[in-house]
């Protein structure tokens, strides 16, 4: 069974910065693509950057585009979003999610398995 434990989590002011992880289990993590979705209140969860399973492609929602990054490091089975400049509008619970499909990249789609997600505040 495919476990996502996210942590990293609180709560900034406006142009700080966040590191979020997530750890995963139960599977061959370095075979599928990672991905990271928030939830703000009130709206549905949306995308916000997905990492192929070797790391060498990498897909960003325009809101976060050359504020945030996706990293992941398939020898500790875990992924990272960095999150700098961050925004009042980035506050939302972040989930992690996994690929469902071995080996696919499907950008913002394909997912299967969801952590139970993380609060991120930011502060104006």
């Amino acid at each position: 069974q495919v476990q996502l434990v996210e942590s990293g989590g609180g709560s900034v002011q406006a142009g700080g910065s966040l590191r979020l992880s997530c750890a995963a289990s139960g599977r061959t993590f370095s075979d599928y693509t990672m991905g990271w979705f928030r939830q703000a209140p009130g709206k549905e969860r949306d995308f916000v950057a997905s990492i192929s399973w070797s790391g060498g492609r990498t897909y960003y929602a325009d809101s976060v585009k050359g504020r945030f990054t996706i990293s992941r490091d398939n020898a500790k089975n875990t992924v990272y979003l960095q999150m700098n400049s961050l925004k009042p509008e980035d506050t939302g619970v972040y989930y992690c999610a996994a690929a469902g499909i071995r080996r696919l990249f499907d950008h913002t789609g394909g997912f299967s398995y969801w952590g139970m997600g993380t609060q991120v505040t930011v502060s104006s």
